[in-house]
């Protein structure tokens, strides 16, 4: 099914401030919640619709690259600074953050077992070093980390013989509430049990490995793939490959990359610029040179005349675009030598070439009273 503009979702235009988005989302996430709407799916896909739009409309980097791209961004939902992505995403839990924990239960009522949100190990940050000629393409990377896996000799239950038996305090749901009186009314804010974790469950015989925890600290080696056209600063998540949690899913590893700077090439976006020196002769004469790109030597011709600090571009040998739309350019910046000692010869021949830049020069000028004399003769 299509998915509509967030903007017409949250019923605000483009250019609305945080403000009247989060004032839109809080207005109808409460107008379609399902527990207003009960047995109502059209409301509940509303609710879900509204809150996917605030999800991503909320987050300034999200929305950016949303303005850009569209829904065509969320395929790219794993680049940080780029995409957003949905996975796992939990319009309850979010409604829940906006109102400040009462989640279902601001209703007066609770809803607390059926939307109970699914525990989670934690995620994991770690930053990768990238050259230049990585970025260009995209590389394969291999890592080791140390995280948290399934302890191997209780499966990951945390029990020595798997029996498990309901939390005493929570009696299963996970989650405990706390009723209190406001202004609004009755409100019920819900928390999860201390006891269990939110599991709901509580470990009768701990494995004597891990100790009930049903986690162990490993190293694990992860292969993935780098996108070509990454920047200093994006993320790339790794879902499950984070620390794992007793009976529960495990989080992401979030890999922040940094780039290394480059002995040749200065980046700019996805161009790169390179510096070259020509000597004297080659900028008044023109010529045919060698120059280094990122996939290899080519000729950059020099016109006849070329003043120092020219640039010239070669088109499509900069950095591939993070959305695989072509890639930016090479752009060469020209400086002319000039050399610190010269020989007999070469001083001669210079000598030369300003005595006739210099008579070029006096027979191309006038002397005032000359030009004073032929201004008032016309």
């Amino acid at each position: 099914m299509a998915k509509h503009d967030y903007y017409e979702v949250l019923e605000v235009p483009r250019d609305s401030s945080q403000d009247d988005i989060k004032k839109s989302y809080r207005k109808l996430a409460m107008k379609y919640h399902p527990d207003r709407n009960p047995n109502d799916k059209e409301a509940e896909e509303k609710f879900k619709e509204v809150s996917e739009a605030y999800a991503v409309l909320s987050d300034q980097n999200k929305r950016a690259n949303y303005d850009r791209f569209g829904h065509k961004a969320q395929g790219m939902q794993d680049f940080g600074g780029f995409g957003f992505g949905m996975d796992g995403f939990d319009p309850f839990e979010l409604f829940r953050s906006v109102f400040n924990g009462f989640g279902g239960d601001f209703f007066g009522r609770t809803s607390g077992g059926r939307h109970r949100r699914v525990r989670r190990g934690s995620d994991l940050q770690l930053e990768l070093k990238l050259s230049l000629e990585e970025i260009v393409e995209g590389t394969t990377k291999k890592i080791k980390v140390k995280i948290l896996q399934p302890c191997e000799t209780c499966g990951g239950s945390g029990s020595k013989t798997g029996k498990t038996q309901s939390c005493s305090r929570c009696h299963g749901s996970g989650e405990v509430q706390q009723v209190s009186e406001s202004f609004f009314g009755r409100v019920v804010n819900i928390t999860t049990c201390n006891l269990c974790g939110g599991e709901g469950t509580t470990v009768q015989d701990p494995c004597p490995t891990c100790r009930g925890e049903g986690v162990e600290r490993k190293e694990k080696n992860i292969n993935f793939r780098v996108p070509g056209g990454v920047s200093e600063g994006n993320f790339q998540r790794l879902r499950g490959e984070g620390n794992a949690i007793r009976n529960g899913q495990p989080g992401d590893l979030i890999v922040i990359f940094r780039e290394l700077p480059h002995e040749l090439f200065t980046r700019h976006e996805d161009d790169v610029i390179y510096e070259v020196e020509i000597s004297y002769t080659q900028a008044v004469l023109g010529a045919s040179i060698e120059v280094p790109t990122l996939g290899g030597m080519v000729k950059l011709t020099i016109p006849p005349g070329t003043s120092p600090g020219k640039l010239f571009r070669i088109r499509g040998k900069g950095i591939t675009h993070l959305d695989n739309r072509g890639r930016g350019d090479q752009y060469v910046r020209v400086s002319i030598r000039v050399p610190d000692k010269i020989g007999t010869d070469e001083r001669r021949l210079l000598e030369q070439l300003e005595t006739i830049d210099s008579q070029k020069s006096r027979d191309n000028s006038k002397p005032f009273f000359k030009k004073g004399k032929d201004i008032f003769s016309n």
